[in-house]
């Protein structure tokens, strides 16, 4: 499991560009920051108050004044630079993010997203994810395929929405997918996985990109 979610962070890291200012929200989306390409520029924001976010702290590296969102401790680059959370959510609000990655509970083939409440549930809260998704740029969803076997990626969502329509990349240990008015479009699978591994896990129908781009499992 560990290193599905580690082929999630790593396929996402690639879709950063130079110059980018990028919110990672909490669980897997927090594994991307050990991912980021030596020779992109980037800084990850971190919406508990600050910018210049690096990869898990080790043992030698840990500073137990520095955590991110989900409360893991982390590193920071030496241009960090640490604010408050009005400072924080106004980067947000001011679409100052290029992109956000988020996790997910269920996403719809139109880019509804719910993911921060099961019903009966106790939960801490929304956090800032409604906040990102109509701020952002960009959302970038990661997150396994499946639920125990249950269908994630669906025609409609069942759970209460976080934001309709705001998705517009999903990644998970199968593939990447992307958001489009025409439907869901699957642009690349792991070679690990056929079209008909995917098609099953998937709960709504799924466009074939003619370019379809397969990845080697190891990536």
């Amino acid at each position: 499991m560990a290193d599905l979610k580690a082929r999630i962070a790593k396929r996402c890291a690639k879709e950063f560009k130079n110059g980018d200012f990028v919110n990672l929200g909490i669980g897997l989306p927090t594994m991307v920051a050990n991912y980021v390409p030596d020779d992109v520029i980037v800084t990850l924001h971190s919406e508990n108050g600050f910018a210049g976010l690096d990869a898990a702290a080790t043992a030698e590296t840990l500073d137990v004044d520095i955590i991110n969102s989900g409360g893991q401790y982390v590193t920071v680059l030496p241009r960090v630079k640490y604010f408050d959370t009005a400072d924080s959510f106004g980067l947000v609000r001011g679409g100052h993010v290029a992109a956000t990655v988020l996790g997910a509970m269920e996403v719809a083939e139109n880019g509804d997203l719910a993911n921060w409440i099961v019903p009966g549930k106790k939960v801490a809260g929304m956090g800032g994810a409604m906040d990102l998704v109509c701020g952002a740029r960009e959302v970038i969803i990661t997150m396994l395929h499946t639920q125990k076997g249950n269908h994630k990626i669906l025609k409609k969502c069942t759970l209460p929405l976080t934001a309709p329509k705001c998705v517009n990349l999903i990644i998970t240990e199968m593939g990447v997918m992307r958001v489009t008015d025409k439907g869901l479009v699957l642009e690349e699978r792991y070679e690990d996985y056929s079209l008909d591994d995917i098609k099953a896990a998937t709960g709504c129908d799924l466009i074939i990109a003619d370019d379809l781009k397969v990845l080697p499992a190891e990536d």
